[in-house]
């Protein structure tokens, strides 16, 4: 049975991604996403680390490459040392490729840049030794990719991030909800989960959100296109939404429909900037008309 995805009309793809943007980003994310550097979080245990647990003496079996010599001498017994075991980051995406991700007016579709955020941040979660794992919503059969590690880990993204978006109609009501969930169930341990969407879905997302804040790093990535803040005078409209296939006829024309159109965008601007306060999650707004890495740079500093 078909997936129903496929690469949507207009498609641009997410544009050069420049090396030393790239590195700029590298450090921003990993001094505002918590773990993001070896050793910066404890691991459970004793292990292969730089930093000291205890000095203790030493009992048969124990690697005589973790001999303390100073303790040694001192106490004239063999001492060795214990270290707390460094443990790297888990990165899980979460990207959106319901119908309305097909949508765009400017440089690219909010598809496109989508992922291009997937692509960079999977670049810097293998970069430095970490993994990165792959949930898609909004789609009849999402796809799943375990978390991996290393250039395969990159090929594997790359190669599920290209297959597109749902088709008009077949975007289920509570994928992105579903989605939250899903990862929420998958990733063990802390984990830093950046979910990359519209957040166009009417369900109620906010508390799966709010429980994956509770135990994981949350990055909200909000991708808009202009046109979806204001309705342009072109006359007599007939518009199909994508994610349900219904069709709507509006007469653009009226100064009262277009003035009650930016409002309802502006209160649902105003409500997801309230959830994403609440969860906490890092909002990180970008644009189909901006530099999208550069925008993505800003609002992580």
């Amino acid at each position: 049975m078909s997936n129903k995805l496929a690469s949507p009309p207009g498609s641009q793809g997410p544009g050069p991604m420049q090396a030393a943007l790239v590195e700029v980003l590298d450090l921003v994310l990993a001094n505002r996403a918590a773990g993001a550097l070896p050793g910066e979080r404890r691991a459970a245990g004793l292990g292969v680390g730089t930093e000291l647990a205890q000095i203790r003496p030493y009992q048969v079996g124990d690697d005589v490459r973790k001999l303390d010599a100073a303790a040694s001498a001192r106490t004239g017994l063999p001492h060795v040392r214990d270290h707390i075991p460094e443990r790297t980051l888990t990165t899980w995406v979460l990207v959106d490729v319901s119908a309305s991700m097909a949508f765009g007016t400017a440089e690219r579709l909010k598809s496109d840049v989508a992922e291009g955020v997937a692509l960079v941040i999977g670049r810097l979660a293998v970069r430095r030794a970490g993994r990165i794992g792959l949930l898609t919503c909004g789609s009849p059969d999402p796809q799943q990719m375990p978390p991996s590690a290393g250039r395969s880990a990159l090929v594997h993204l790359r190669r599920a991030l290209a297959k597109g978006v749902a088709e008009d109609g077949h975007s289920p009501e509570d994928a992105l909800e579903q989605g939250m969930r899903r990862i929420n169930r998958l990733a063990r341990g802390h984990s830093l989960v950046v979910v990359i969407s519209d957040f166009r879905e009417e369900s109620n997302w906010s508390g799966a959100l709010r429980a994956l804040g509770a135990r994981h790093d949350v990055l909200a990535v909000e991708v808009f296109d202009p046109r979806e803040t204001e309705l342009p005078d072109v006359g007599h409209l007939t518009l199909v939404d994508p994610e349900t296939g219904q069709r709507v006829e509006a007469d653009s024309s009226s100064a009262e429909l277009r003035r009650r159109f930016a409002a309802a965008e502006l209160g649902r601007r105003d409500e997801l900037k309230s959830h994403l306060r609440s969860v906490p999650a890092r909002h990180v707004p970008v644009g189909t008309d901006q530099d999208w890495l550069r925008a993505l740079g800003r609002s992580l500093r």
